[in-house]
């Protein structure tokens, strides 16, 4: 998997978001540096195939699993992740193929074998794990994602992920950062944050506490549960590795843009 195996697609809108290289210094000796798109491929091979970096084979991916790392954490201290998630928003709405009116959230825990923020599982025999949470469109696309140790309760979540939906233009007119009506699990169902979603214009559709299933509200907050299922996919997202919570965060937004990317290529 060389740098030919990274989309053009995907190359022509990560390029322009990527830090300059560092100056070389005149006459230096050495190697010269990995090109931006091979790391790229380094990067993504270890998303999709979960393989330690230090196993990453140089002669199919076109660079060491260390290269990839390291722009890996250089693009993630940049924020590009976020800066592409943004402009790739904007692309959806302006497609129509975004729809913000109905909004979804959810967790979903993970095993950690690392270090980083993580707590016992509650649904794993305490194991160490992490949490991701996730908020999605109507049609199960990714607007936000965070990574918290695995006993932290959902709704404690539920405003610092409405609070990651970037600023998505595309339209004329003002733009969007806040669904009308956002659906949860019972998990969500806390007096104190209906209110507050109500006092940010958010109609809460939250099933209730000590009542039994079958509200019905799964024929839509099904697509936050199938997005999981696309991010569990990338087998590195699947069982958390990453010591440093900042590089797992970033894989999680990557995965995220090429959820977005694919959204754009054929509708689903």
């Amino acid at each position: 998997m060389r740098s030919d195996r990274v989309p053009d697609d995907l190359w022509e809108r990560v390029a322009p978001l990527l830090p300059p290289a560092p100056e070389r210094p005149h006459r230096r000796p050495g190697r010269l540096r990995v090109p931006d798109r091979t790391a790229l491929a380094g990067v993504l091979y270890v998303l999709r195939t979960g393989v330690a970096w230090r196993d990453v084979p140089a002669e199919t991916v076109g660079c060491s699993g260390m290269t990839a790392w390291c722009r890996l954490r250089d693009w993630t201290e940049a924020g590009v992740w976020p800066r592409l998630h943004t402009a790739l928003l904007g692309e959806l709405r302006r497609a129509c193929l975004l729809d913000l009116d109905d909004c979804a959230v959810d967790g979903s825990h993970i095993r950690a074998l690392k270090g980083g923020p993580r707590g016992p599982l509650p649904v794993d025999r305490a194991h160490p794990g992490s949490k991701h949470h996730l908020i999605v469109d109507r049609h199960g696309t990714p607007l936000a994602v965070t990574l918290t140790g695995g006993n932290r309760h959902d709704v404690t979540q539920l405003l610092p992920l409405l609070d990651s939906i970037p600023s998505i233009r595309g339209l004329r007119g003002r733009p969007r950062r806040k669904p009308r009506r956002l659906y949860a699990d019972r998990g969500y169902d806390f007096d104190e944050y209906l209110r507050l979603l109500r006092k940010r214009g958010i109609k809460p559709v939250i099933a209730r506490r000590g009542i039994a299933h079958g509200s019905g509200l799964g024929r839509v907050r099904w697509v936050v549960e199938r997005c999981f299922a696309w991010l569990h996919q990338f087998k590195r997202l699947h069982i958390r590795y990453e010591r440093r919570a900042d590089l797992h965060q970033g894989l999680l937004e990557l995965a995220c843009n090429l959820i977005c990317l694919r959204r754009l290529r054929t509708s689903f």
